[in-house]
């Protein structure tokens, strides 16, 4: 079984919510997933952030035991220094 951390899409049309999920890599996007791990709203605040919350520890226990992230994820991943 090959585990993926991946994004899940919520919010509604142009409005897009991800919530970042560890999941199978055969089930389905939204689909059923392991364990939630953190959030990613990329539309801007009224402070202009993009908000975005990881739990760090749960992500580096996932990639210790050999979850793959999926590129978009990656790239959030390296950004914040959370992938070796």
């Amino acid at each position: 079984m090959g585990v993926r951390i991946r994004f899940a899409r919520f919010g509604r049309k142009k409005l897009p919510f991800y919530r970042i999920y560890v999941a199978d890599s055969r089930s389905k996007r939204d689909g059923r997933f392991l364990e939630n791990v953190g959030y990613y709203n990329p539309i801007t605040g009224k402070d202009g952030e993009k908000q975005f919350a990881l739990k760090a520890d749960r992500v580096q226990y996932w990639l210790s035991v050999g979850a793959q992230p999926s590129n978009a994820v990656a790239r959030l991943l390296a950004r914040t220094g959370n992938l070796p």
